[in-house]
């Protein structure tokens, strides 16, 4: 059982995660019998983890204010930091914000389909998330209404599914570290967190121990993602392993469309860490893609826990040069072996493991596809008609676009058949 702080803990993690949009959590197979109670059922770490700052409607060019301002738990035990371990207060006032910029952002939708920005522009991203990037790979439609719609998005993290695999994941975070509060005045202190997380979490790496949410990010076919992993580790054979934990309501391995979605997210998991170790992401790319300061001196709090590990850095450029020299002239090797373990919710016992495949060809190719909607090559598109049992447990089955042309193509089929016979 987690304690009133942990739970407090998990209720702000998925407080901010209703602001974001991606869901990669679906186990349905050609034969719909699961489909109408699986949608959640698969919780990654990333779906709570990920928080990107302008999802908070901090301006970058300024501080957070006393209303806005939040704590970063991090771990001086350990001296692990979690970049999950963020907390807040004042609870009432972010959800109170988060729906005042909701209604600023519904007044200037106006169509599904509008060409003059792309997609990237449109909704003011400045990157995207692995697990975004997943949702879309289900179905780019409901990832579209999921941007649209996020108040629908809200309502839907408040299932039970959700609590609970958000509860599993953080139980098994705080097995290996503890959490204390750390004072944060600025989107750069809060990148900063990140950064200290992933030079400690190297260290420990290099010395053979196992590592929970260690972040990733880097520049992939000319955009800038960012993800967390939920396990490093070294197997028997000296492989480096990243293992992704998924929770699952029913007690049973995922379907082979499930199977698909959770292969892609390991996979952009692998191109994105194997990037850093290879000394191809620079420090440009996190300073003009996040739009951080590179001379802003970081909070006092941040500084004596970089302190308190080793680090001694002023600014976030000083951070940033420390951690990006540390990934790539590390020991660490690529990441050899993909896994997904899959557990039960209500047995609270495993499932199953499976070995994910890697291919780096398919996945670019995927990924230019993918990535041909957000930069505004091509207008978003559903799922194929074999693939139509999706829509029975889709939020936005009954306004989809996609679904009512395909409903109105078929009626026009059938009536043309029914006239020649």
């Amino acid at each position: 059982m987690l304690s009133g702080r942990d739970v407090n803990l998990v209720y702000f993690l998925l407080l901010c995660r209703m602001q974001l949009i991606h869901t990669t959590h679906y186990n349905m197979d050609a034969s719909g019998s699961q489909q109408l109670h699986d949608d959640w059922d698969d919780i990654s770490d990333s779906e709570f983890l990920n928080i990107p700052c302008e999802q908070q409607n901090i301006d970058p060019q300024r501080p957070f204010s006393r209303e806005t301002d939040y704590e970063n738990s991090v771990d001086f035990n350990s001296p692990s930091v979690s970049t999950s371990s963020v907390y807040n207060h004042n609870k009432e006032t972010l959800a109170q914000e988060a729906v005042k910029a909701d209604d600023a952002r519904g007044l200037k939708r106006k169509s599904l389909h509008e060409n003059s920005l792309s997609p990237m522009q449109r909704f003011h991203k400045r990157h995207l998330s692995v697990t975004l990037l997943c949702d879309q790979s289900w179905c780019e439609m409901k990832t579209v209404y999921s941007l649209l719609k996020p108040y629908l998005k809200r309502k839907d993290l408040q299932r039970t599914e959700v609590q609970v695999g958000a509860e599993i994941h953080l139980s098994r975070e705080l097995e290996i570290q503890n959490v204390v509060p750390i004072d944060i005045r600025t989107r750069e202190d809060a990148e900063a967190i990140k950064h200290l997380n992933m030079l400690h979490m190297i260290s420990r790496l290099e010395a053979g121990e196992r590592v929970r949410e260690f972040p990733v990010f880097g520049v992939q076919e000319g955009v800038f993602f960012m993800g967390v992993i939920d396990e490093l580790m070294y197997n028997q054979k000296g492989e480096l392993v990243l293992n992704e934990l998924k929770t699952r309501k029913h007690n049973s391995m995922p379907s082979s469309a499930q199977d698909k979605v959770n292969c892609l997210q390991v996979g952009l998991y692998k191109l994105l860490f194997d990037g850093l170790v290879r000394g191809e992401v620079k420090k440009d790319h996190i300073l003009n893609h996040l739009k951080l300061r590179s001379t802003q001196v970081l909070g006092a709090g941040v500084q004596a826990h970089a302190k308190s590990i080793g680090v001694q850095v002023t600014t976030f450029e000083e951070l940033a040069d420390a951690l990006l020299i540390k990934c790539s002239c590390s020991d660490l090797p690529c990441i050899d072996l993909l896994q997904l373990e899959y557990y039960h919710q209500g047995s609270s016992g495993p499932i199953g493991i499976r070995v994910a495949p890697f291919s780096e060809a398919q996945l670019r190719t995927e990924l230019q596809c993918y990535l041909a909607y957000w930069t505004g090559q091509r207008e978003p598109k559903g799922v194929d008609i074999e693939e139509a049992w999706k829509c029975r447990s889709c939020l936005y089955e009954q306004t989809c676009d996609w679904k009512k042309n395909r409903l109105q193509v078929s009626d026009q089929q059938a009536a043309h058949a029914s006239s020649c016979s």
